[in-house]
């Protein structure tokens, strides 16, 4: 008995369905071009893909097939397979469009419209942010209202992780760098006879800048990065998912517990970095610049004024609610691949660190106009 002759790849109106076009014959590498041919000849208006009827199909095939999807926005669900290509097309459906990236193109033209996509991205990481402000305030709202939600024993987990565990290293880099503005300070205002102004110096730039913006630094690179990292890899191994499936909101367990601790540690570690910062200047004043101690705390209790501190601290519950929200949701934003996991944590530092600085610049500039 000889066997069937196969026929070469078609796809066909049905006639009963405009929008309906039938596949039939061979999909395979063999018929590459033939396959190239008949979807280009496809009519316009296509609403569904039947390829139940097609004899035989491979990877190439099922690449094409869902590619023409792409090209006419048709979602997959549009396409019928036969029951014995169902496994085929599940392996290559999720890896489809993993195509190599084309060689990049330099010249204007191409570098605005590189800029372009940029300040596109950007504007949706803007909105994306607001929203989450948003819907965090919202929770935490109803935290509040439903005391039963709040989890303290996560949230106190994450204070000893946020605050008690960079104590050391933001006490440290404060106390190095109040005596590097001391020194610094103190061979310039040598030249004028003004050494004793020091004291001023470096408490004004502590009080004000210094302490709580090497404080909201620190914790952009160290918390908001953990953060992401987190959460990401929570995301990846589909944890979030089984949150979600058992009724739970991902809110209340994963960002909430995270951003209430940072509202909370980072005023307690930005008056250590104060402090810290006050006593590198002083040892500088008593050790380099022979100020008795006593004459270098009794002029800074006169000179300094109490809303050079309260600018200071009213800083750190903004820079901690940031620092937060940056690292949550870059952490939910993860896609499932190590890569992402990566590239998100990349931009959750970058992202606290830059907004970080800009507001407190807008801060600095708004408030010496207002006389404070």
């Amino acid at each position: 008995m000889t066997p069937p002759v196969r026929k070469a790849p078609t796809a066909e109106s049905d006639p009963q369905d405009g929008g309906r076009i039938v596949l039939r014959g061979l999909w395979t590498l063999d018929h590459a071009s033939e396959i190239g041919a008949a979807l280009r000849g496809a009519p316009d208006g296509v609403a569904t893909l039947d390829a139940s009827g097609v004899e035989r199909l491979d990877s190439l095939g099922v690449l094409q097939l869902l590619r023409f999807a792409d090209r006419r926005k048709l979602d997959f669900s549009a396409i019928r397979f036969h029951d014995d290509h169902h496994a085929l097309v599940a392996a290559i459906e999720d890896v489809h469009d993993d195509r190599p990236k084309g060689k990049r193109e330099y010249g204007f033209a191409a570098a605005l419209g590189r800029l372009g996509y940029a300040m596109h991205d950007n504007g949706k990481e803007i909105v994306a942010l607001v929203s989450f402000l948003g819907e965090a305030l919202v929770k935490l709202g109803r935290t509040v209202v439903q005391p039963r939600r709040f989890r303290l024993t996560s949230t106190v987990h994450h204070m000893e992780q946020v605050g008690l565990d960079a104590v050391p290293l933001v006490a440290l880099l404060s106390f190095l760098v109040g005596a590097v503005i001391a020194f610094l300070g103190a061979q310039i205002l040598a030249d004028f006879g003004a050494t004793i102004f020091v004291v001023e110096l470096v408490s004004i730039a502590f009080l004000r800048e210094f302490g709580v913006l090497l404080t909201a630094i620190l914790l952009a690179g160290r918390t908001a990065s953990a953060f992401t990292a987190q959460i990401g890899a929570m995301v990846s191994r589909e944890e979030v998912d089984a949150i979600r499936t058992l009724g739970l909101d991902p809110m209340d367990l994963l960002v909430l517990p995270r951003i209430i601790a940072l509202l909370v540690m980072l005023p307690l570690l930005t008056f250590i970095a104060m402090i810290a910062g006050l006593l590198g200047g002083l040892s500088v004043g008593v050790f380099s610049l022979d100020i008795p101690p006593q004459a270098y705390l009794a002029r800074m209790q006169e000179q300094m004024e109490l809303r050079h501190f309260i600018i200071g601290m009213a800083k750190a519950p903004v820079f901690a609610l940031v620092i937060g929200l940056i690292g949550c949701l870059e952490g939910l934003q993860v896609k499932g691949t190590a890569q992402s996991v990566g590239e998100r944590t990349t931009s959750s530092v970058v992202q606290t660190i830059s907004l970080v600085i800009v507001m407190d610049a807008i801060a600095a500039i708004w408030f010496m106009h207002m006389g404070w």
